[in-house]
């Protein structure tokens, strides 16, 4: 949470503060894409932390996720909103919602696999700022996670509370 998102498209650079998260761990929890264990489509989740897990949702969108789990254990944190700080113009207007910010920064199946700290690729995470000011994270229950069991009321969704691009609910 407060880490930047950093985007480079041609000799752009957009970064912007990663305000709302949502995890999911390991294959027990059944809003996780590995609770049907390893597939194709999920193998990421089981591989090295710090790589970029992207997958298309209802055949539209592209979630943006980046694999925190140890080596075959499959968890990853899903990015659902980010605050635009660069005042370079983006692909459109942000406002929240992760379909929003992956269509805002051309985030697409193209990252699917490559580390999140390696800039190169033209994605990448940086650290917050030292001066940035204190913040307090407010953790609630994930979004549209009814169909999960026990799972659905776990609270791991986490976002900067007071930011106006926190995803509305």
């Amino acid at each position: 949470m407060g880490c930047f998102l950093i985007r480079k498209i041609g000799q752009e650079i957009y970064k912007a503060r990663i305000v709302e998260i949502e995890a999911y761990h390991g294959p027990l929890d059944l809003a996780s894409h590995a609770s049907r264990g390893r597939t194709p489509r999920n193998s990421l989740m089981f591989g090295e932390p710090g790589i970029i897990y992207v997958y298309l949702t209802y055949g539209l969108h592209y979630m943006l996720n980046i694999v925190t789990g140890e080596k075959d254990f499959p968890a990853a944190v899903l990015i659902r909103a980010i605050e635009v700080i660069s005042k370079d113009k983006i692909n459109k207007p942000m406002r929240s919602g992760p379909a929003k910010l992956t269509k805002a920064f051309f985030i697409n199946k193209d990252f699917n696999g490559l580390p999140i700290y390696i800039k190169k690729h033209g994605l990448w995470l940086e650290d917050r700022e030292k001066n940035l000011k204190n913040f307090k994270i407010v953790k609630t229950k994930r979004i549209g996670v009814d169909y999960a069991g026990k799972f659905k009321d776990k609270k791991w969704r986490f976002y900067i509370k007071g930011n106006g691009f926190v995803s509305k609910v």
